[in-house]
């Protein structure tokens, strides 16, 4: 017998437990912590070319990995340390993404050191508010995260093209991408009382 009380989700949750959960309790939810803003954008960073349940799964190890992601203590990893994570079975073994992490780290400890919040370098983008999708409309990328990703490129991040930036925005809820029929569209809205997002997504 079918659970009447099952809750409408995103499509992309799909059927699998993890994946539920994810949408569930972090999707879409604004995201005001810096270092934990830095460290989505690393792990959107390990996705490309991927799935992201490939993410979601090594999750927990590549936190291990990588320090808990504090950005100091990563900042200081070496070639040694490249080395080691590429012989970590359960992470992303890519030389390429690994050192992209590490100097993201260096990037954001250097603008921390001059008084730029990365919290704040984020959401000013969107005015600090949370923008609105229009709940149907499913883009790759949009005019907001191109904008960001030209300045993450200038500031010297890698991995952070306009595509990864814009599942970035939904990921930390810069932008509430919930389905009109999802129930976390609203329950994020009602907390959230923000104007639209100008593109429509």
């Amino acid at each position: 017998m079918n659970d009447v009380h099952m809750p409408t989700r995103c499509a992309w949750a799909g059927q699998d437990a993890q994946m539920q959960a994810y949408h569930d309790k972090e999707w879409g939810l604004p995201l005001r912590d810096s270092r934990a803003l830095w460290e989505m954008l690393m792990l959107e960073g390990f996705q490309a070319g991927l799935a992201w349940i490939t993410v979601l799964r090594k999750r927990a190890a590549l936190q291990q990995a990588f320090a808990g992601f504090d950005p100091d203590r990563v900042a200081a990893f070496d070639e040694d340390d490249v080395l080691r994570l590429l012989q970590d079975a359960g992470i992303i073994r890519s030389r390429a993404k690994i050192e992209a992490t590490i100097a993201g780290a260096r990037i954001y400890c250097a603008m921390r050191d001059r008084g730029e919040d990365f919290s704040d370098f984020c959401w000013a983008f969107s005015g600090g508010k949370a923008l609105t999708g229009d709940g149907q409309t499913v883009l790759a990328q949009s005019a907001l995260s191109t904008q960001i990703s030209k300045e993450l490129k200038r500031r010297g991040f890698k991995f952070v093209g306009p595509t990864i930036v814009h599942a970035w925005l939904q990921a930390v809820g810069i932008i509430n991408d919930h389905a009109v029929a999802c129930f976390r569209r609203d329950e994020i809205r009602h907390s959230n009382i923000d104007p639209p997002c100008a593109d429509g997504n």
